[in-house]
Formats: structure tokens, C-alpha cells, sequence
């Protein structure tokens, strides 16, 4: 089976080795085919935290590193303008 890739936009890395990545699905409303956007939050392993808020990053699905962490930072692939 396929390991799971998704592209993300890092929200909080207030944590130690954890970022919040939110991810965007868009997809036509059923009945009235107006594009529809849903966003999910996933926690994100950071090994190095190298990450920072507003970069856009892709997380790739891993075994269970924690109760709600399921997912580690491939790489970076954008680093965010804002100098925090």
C-alpha cells in the first residue's frame, strides 16, 4: 500500500519536535458543484524544528509516534517570508 503525502501550511510550532500542518482539500459540493474547501490539521514530527510558522511543508504518513502524532515533515518546500 501507498504511503500517504500531503502538502501543508505549518499553523503553530509552539511544541518540542511537533509542528501543526494544515492541509486543504478542495472538491465540487455534490448537488450544487460550487468548489467546496474543507481543512484538517495533523501533527507533524519534527526532528531538527527547523520548521516555522507559515512555511509550506509535506508531511508523509508514519507509524504512531504519539497519541495524535501520525505524520513526520518530508521537507520543506517553501520557507515563510514572515520573520518571526
Amino acid at each position: 500500500m501507498p504511503v500517504k503525502e500531503k502538502v501543508g501550511i505549518v499553523v503553530s510550532n509552539k511544541m518540542q519536535k511537533t509542528v501543526v500542518v494544515q492541509v486543504e482539500s478542495r472538491f465540487p459540493h455534490p448537488i450544487y458543484s460550487k468548489t467546496m474547501i474543507k481543512t484538517s490539521k495533523y501533527l507533524a514530527h519534527d526532528e531538527m524544528s527547523e520548521c516555522n510558522i507559515g512555511d509550506k511543508v509535506l508531511v508523509q504518513e508514519c507509524r504512531p509516534l504519539s497519541k495524535k502524532k501520525r505524520w513526520s515533515i518530508t521537507k520543506i518546500i517553501s520557507k515563510s517570508s514572515v520573520i518571526t
